[in-house]
């Protein structure tokens, strides 16, 4: 990875699950088996709309804030065993590892905002194969809040040294767009993640795409096209 450099320069930060990952899907249905095995009936319809949260919010979102949260840690870990049968098999979306190395090409400052945990955040970095265009990394180990709190866009603004009048984020979910607003940076949405364009814009994204091979390809007329202050 580069090294930040002056905080003259702008920073797009993305969302990986979802928005650069191809792994929306196999969430919803690991934490669909964790849930069914310590008796939880949840469908997979609303477990689908609580990806993008961290597993703090995820399962006060799907149990109800009075769920007994001493059994949290057994169904994230439950839900950790599922997805990692999948790592070997995890794959960028179309266009994603080029997107990234587009966008350190037109002068950004490339950070991931990741709601996953460290090592699951290695191995989705490992198959973007883009590392030596990615500034810096945040995960869920670096914040005490997960989306759709703030934090990890502060976080990530943090790790690229730039305020946040100077960054972009990218997502695919509403909880990315929210925690982008409130942490005061603008969002650009894709639809990668199941989310359809006008929950995207009613959450905050001012311009949605199909996929991250449309944002490369209108790359050049998207708030992507240079940093703020550059022709």
């Amino acid at each position: 990875m580069t090294e930040p450099e002056s905080a003259e320069d702008g920073a797009v930060l993305f969302d990986v699950d979802g928005t650069l990952m191809d792994t929306v899907y196999l969430h919803t249905v690991c934490w669909w088996e964790a849930l069914r095995q310590h008796g939880h009936q949840v469908t997979m319809a609303r477990i689908h709309r609580g990806i993008g949260m961290g597993s703090d919010h995820l399962l006060d979102a799907l149990l109800g804030d009075d769920h007994d949260h001493d059994e949290d840690a057994d169904l994230s870990a439950a839900h950790d065993a599922l997805y990692g049968q999948f790592w070997s098999r995890l794959a960028p979306l179309p266009g994603a590892s080029e997107l990234l190395r587009a966008c350190a090409g037109h002068g950004w400052k490339v950070v991931l905002a990741s709601s996953a945990k460290g090592p699951e955040a290695e191995v989705m970095i490992r198959a973007l194969d883009a590392g030596a265009a990615i500034t810096a990394v945040t995960t869920a180990d670096d914040v005490s809040s997960s989306k759709p709190a703030p934090d990890l866009v502060q976080q990530a603004l943090e790790k690229a040294g730039v305020p946040a009048g100077r960054a972009v984020f990218v997502g695919d979910a509403a909880w990315d767009a929210k925690a982008a607003r409130k942490a005061g940076v603008r969002c650009l949405g894709v639809l990668t993640g199941g989310w359809t364009r006008q929950e995207l814009t009613d959450a905050g994204a001012e311009a949605v795409y199909e996929s991250p091979a449309e944002l490369l390809d209108r790359l050049d007329g998207s708030a992507l096209a240079a940093p703020p202050g550059r022709d």
